[in-house]
Order: structure tokens, then sequence, then C-alpha cells
């Protein structure tokens, strides 16, 4: 849910010996990881698709530069609080996913107050249709596909996932979804305590329904559930709570603590100038290829 400000990326960034200014933290970020050396072999194949009417409704997509047959498919989603955020500020996931493997969607979707609950996970079973529709003409295998997220976006790809009413109200078989894989996640947040989860739900007639642990249930995709351990912000009981009622369902999931990692930094050891910190991109994609074949 945490947005990444400006005071928590220069933190992030302090140990590193280029500081780069005039820039959003984002901005910087991306900058940045293009300088760093890695991930050579992949690009943009897309910018700026829509999947929706809404101005909010728009997708990039990332891809290996060479792709030996259809590659596994990731729809990733960022945090943000469910009221920021934009996709061109998360550019290093895209190439870091792609220069793994994958052929990756990054969607925008409408955020509060503009909307409230449910429009924006609305959205991402938007995002998911057009995929199924269009990622082969990307080199993307439409049958192999895995939902990903940080934050508040690893809340809507949990809800993707386990609620199967959003996909069937896009007309979307809900068993298209094989993975999925979630950073930081608030999937257990009752009550609503905090301004984002407050003008984002309190609104909803029933605050159960809001909450992907209340959709555990048997045959749910496999789930890689991750956090770090001074993460203050989403508590690290919503991983490890969703994973004992997915766990108790019968459903695959795998848990990962990462030592010394807060909100933030979770996210950012995606990214060449961080990955050392903690092998969070190399455990998320193993596990998916493990799943998606």
């Amino acid at each position: 849910m945490h947005k990444i400000d400006r005071r928590g990326l220069v933190l992030g960034l302090a140990g590193l010996s280029t500081v780069l200014t005039g820039c959003s933290p984002l901005t910087t970020l991306n900058t940045l990881n293009t300088l760093t050396p890695g991930d050579g072999g992949t690009r943009r194949v897309a910018q700026g698709v829509p999947f929706g009417p809404d101005p909010r409704q728009r997708l990039d997509v990332y891809a290996p530069v060479r792709i030996s047959g259809p590659a596994p498919v990731i729809v990733f989603y960022y945090g943000g609080g469910w009221d920021s955020g934009d996709r061109a500020g998360y550019a290093f996931v895209g190439h870091a996913l792609a220069a793994q493997g994958f052929v990756v969607v990054i969607p925008d979707y409408r955020l509060v107050p503009g909307v409230v609950f449910p429009a924006f996970v609305q959205d991402s079973a938007a995002a998911v249709r057009w995929t199924i529709d269009h990622i082969s003409e990307y080199g993307g295998d439409r049958g192999r596909l895995g939902l990903c997220g940080h934050s508040a976006g690893a809340y809507n790809a949990m809800m993707v996932a386990l609620d199967p009413q959003w996909l069937r109200e896009a007309v979307v078989d809900p068993g298209v979804v094989r993975a999925v894989a979630c950073l930081a996640g608030p999937f257990d947040f009752l009550p609503f305590d905090v301004k984002a989860s407050r003008r984002a739900f309190a609104g909803y007639p029933d605050p159960v329904a809001t909450q992907p642990i209340h959709f555990a249930r048997p045959g749910a995709p496999p789930a890689f559930l991750a956090y770090g351990t001074k993460d203050t912000t989403v508590m690290p009981k919503n991983s490890i709570n969703l994973a004992a009622a997915l766990r108790a369902k019968g459903d695959k999931v795998e848990l990962k603590a990462y030592e010394g990692l807060d909100h933030i930094a979770i996210l950012l050891t995606l990214s060449k100038p961080f990955r050392r910190k903690a092998p969070v991109l190399a455990d998320m994609t193993r596990f998916l290829h493990a799943q998606l074949g």
C-alpha cells in the first residue's frame, strides 16, 4: 500500500556511489537501473496500449529481444496505496522480468479518489482480458500466465487470482491464471485503520468481501508470498496468514521472509543496483518458471 516517496528512495540509495538529482524518485531509480550492467537483451515492445476507455486503462509490454517459441507471461501490478503510481515508473521491473525469459505486461489502473473498490480490481482483471487476447502478438504464451504485484498491486493480483468473479466479469476463464507471486501484499487487513484502506474500501457494504484471505479456496493458483521482516507498512502477518489459509485448503504456497528488508526495499531488490541485497528476483522467477513451465 505504501507509496515510494522521495525520502524512502533517497534512504534506499544512500549506499550507492552515484546519486542522481533533479528527477522523480522512480525516474532516478530507472536511470540508475539503466546505467548498471546486466539484464541485457530486453526491450519495451508496446507502450500506452488501451485495454479500456478510461485514460488510466493503459499498459506497456516488455519482452526479451530473442524469444525461442512462445514465452511465459507475467502481468505485474504496482503499488501506491491505490491512489498513486504509473506504469512508466516500473520499467525496471519490466526489464528485470523480461531478462528472466518472460513477456511482461504492466498496466495502469484507475485510482482513489476517482474510484473506490472494486474498480481497481476490475481494471486488473480487464488487463488480463487484454493479455489473453493480444499477448501472442508479442511472443507470449496465453496458456502460461502468472500474476505478480507489490503492495497494493499485490492485493490486486491476489484478488484477481483468488476471487473468480472478477475474471468472469471480464469474460475470462479464471483457470487461465497458473500462478501468482506477491511482494509485501495486504491480504488480511480488517479493520480499515489506515487512511489508504479507509479511502479505498470503507464505503463497501461487505468489508469481509474485500479481503483476499476470505477467498482462500481449494484449487487456487500456486502462490509465492514474500515479505520483509522490517516491514511496518504492510505487516508480515498478511502474507503469513494468507499462506496458512491457502495451505489449509490444500493449495501450494511458498512463503519467503527476507531478513532486514522493509516495505520499499523488497521492491527495490528487483532493480539491478539493489539486487545483491536479497535474492527476491531469483526466488520469485524460479517459482514462476516452475509453475508456468
